[in-house]
This record gives structure tokens, sequence and C-alpha cells, in this order.
């Protein structure tokens, strides 16, 4: 990316993503979760929208979309389309195990004031060092990191290792053994440690044919572990969001997460 002042892109605005993500939640849904047999193809669609899994706002963009297989390999979708409302694309299964399938987007701001005038910038870590001016003052760092993510298990469930960067999930239960009327503990991390006293909200989808959202909400402990014990079956969206302010050479930090799973009956 260049080293470019964006005029019509401030800091504020990426300050507030969390909150902009929170109003159009950004899903990542799969067509089934869990399957059996040699091989097998799973779709997804994936959008911003009101309500979680009504394609009703816009298609999200896959530029940092990665899939794991279980042996840590990367895969390759098949069959992307960006329509007006949600992205889809295919996964072929080809061997045993769970897939990781995440779109994660990541990047660095500031703004400052130089001569009295200020300006904004967006780029790489790497460029930030000189990027900004030696005189500039009103120095504000920001750095953005969100995931959107989904897992499906073909045959029967193996580990997820965490990847160490940004707000993430942990599962202590796997996300693939979901069972309505029992509860499943997960740990929230940020950049591999605890992400303690966060707010984390799950809201099963089907909100177009009911009155009521029935949204949960829980706290994480002081390791980040969370409890959800699920009503009935469905496909749940799990969000949770940290903000971290910049003090002195502090970079800021706003990181989202967003992922889908399955309880089934």
């Amino acid at each position: 990316m260049k080293k470019t002042v964006f005029a019509l892109t401030t800091l504020a605005a990426l300050m507030a993503a969390p909150m902009a993500a929170q109003a159009h939640r950004a899903w990542l849904a799969p067509t089934s979760t869990v399957l059996s047999g040699a091989d097998a193809w799973v779709g997804f669609d994936a959008g911003m929208s009101n309500g979680v899994f009504i394609p009703d706002h816009a298609a999200m963009r896959l530029d940092g979309l990665v899939i794991t297989a279980p042996d840590g390999s990367v895969a390759q979708p098949e069959n992307m389309m960006r329509g007006r409302y949600r992205a889809t694309f295919d996964l072929h299964l080809t061997q045993p195990g769970t897939w990781r399938i995440a779109n994660v987007m990541s990047g660095f701001g500031a703004t400052y004031k130089q001569g009295g005038e200020e300006k904004r910038w967006r780029g790489s870590e790497a460029e930030m060092a000189t990027a900004i001016p030696a005189d500039a003052t009103d120095v504000v760092r920001m750095r953005s990191m969100n995931r959107v993510e989904t897992f499906v298990t073909l045959g029967e469930p193996t580990d997820i290792a965490p990847t160490g960067q940004g707000l993430e999930l942990v599962p202590v239960t796997h996300p693939n053994d979901l069972v309505a009327g029992e509860a499943a503990t997960f740990k929230l991390m940020q950049d591999g440690k605890p992400a303690a006293d966060q707010t984390i909200t799950v809201a099963r989808g089907g909100t177009r044919y009911r009155d009521n959202p029935e949204e949960i909400t829980v706290v994480t402990g002081a390791d980040g572990g969370f409890s959800v014990t699920w009503p009935e079956a469905g496909m749940y969206w799990i969000n949770a969001s940290v903000r971290t302010p910049s003090a002195g050479d502090q970079i800021a930090m706003n990181a989202q997460y967003n992922g889908v799973v399955e309880v089934l009956p």
C-alpha cells in the first residue's frame, strides 16, 4: 500500500468500525457444519446485514479469506461470486477433520497535525515509522484487526490451533459438537492472551420469523473463558470487540470477532 494520505477515510471512522459492524453484523455462514463420508462439499454465504444471516445490506469482501484444512495446509475456495447483498463460495472437503474458514482483515492508520493542518494516513506497520513526518503533532496511531469465521467438520472433529493474532475464539467445547440445552465453553483471546471482562453477544438466526431477537450476553472471566447454554437448535452468531485507546507510544487497538456456529437438536 502506498504512503498516501486518504482524505476521505478518517481514523475516527476506523475506530468506530466495531460499532458499525455491530449495526450491520458480519457473518460467514455454511450450509452444513457436520458431514460424513470420504469427501463432501459445503457452500458459504458471507454478508453484512441488520439481522444475522439475512442478506439485506451488503456483500462481504473476501480479500482476507483463509481456509485451513485439518492438516494445517491452506485450501482454496471454488465458485466464488460477489452479489449485491452476499458473497458466496464452495469448499471441497477432501480430508477428514475440522476445517477453519476465516476472513481476516487488518491494517494500520493514524491521524496527526502538520503545520496546523489535520492529516490522515493508512498503510502497513512497516511503513508507519517513516510515514508520519517528524514535525507532526497530536499523533494518534491505530491498528485494526477483524476476524469473521466458522468451522466445518468431515467425520470426527479434530483440534483447532489458535493463531495468536488478533481477537479469536479458542474452543474448549468443540464448535462442531454443540447441542441444544447443553452448555458449551470457549475462551476469548487477544494476540494469544486472555481477553478478560469482555462482553460476548450471542444471537440465533431466524429473526425474520419472530419478534424476539433472543440474544444472549455473557462476560468473559479472568482467563477469557465464558459459557453458553444453547436454548434451541439453529445457527448462532457470536460477537466480541475490544478497543484499547492510544497511550504514549502505544498503538490503539480496535479488534473484532464474529463467529458462526451450528447447534444441533
